[in-house]
């Protein structure tokens, strides 16, 4: 299992078009994703799972991945959220 925290520093937090490119991305993988936010775990294949934690600026989320291509998936997730401005490492 392969895991990365992060400080969400986007002002809108995980709002809807980034959380729909995030999720796509997810899916491209055959690894097992999650996020963990607020207490709680969602599948990151799943738009409705994270739009249903209300992640905004200042929350702290993990990515944790298990899988065949899991250090490929880490790292394009973890790129994603940095070049998008939605989050920093923590």
């Amino acid at each position: 299992m392969m895991e990365q925290t992060f400080l969400i520093i986007s002002e809108y937090g995980v709002h809807a078009r980034p959380a729909t490119r995030l999720v796509n991305l997810a899916m491209s993988f055959n690894s097992d994703i999650s996020l963990t936010a607020l207490g709680k775990t969602v599948n990151l294949k799943s738009i409705m799972g994270l739009m249903s934690l209300g992640i905004y600026k200042g929350e702290i989320v993990k990515i944790s991945v298990t899988g065949s291509d899991a250090e490929k998936a880490i790292v394009a997730l973890s790129d994603f959220m940095i070049t998008e401005g939605l989050g920093r490492l923590a």
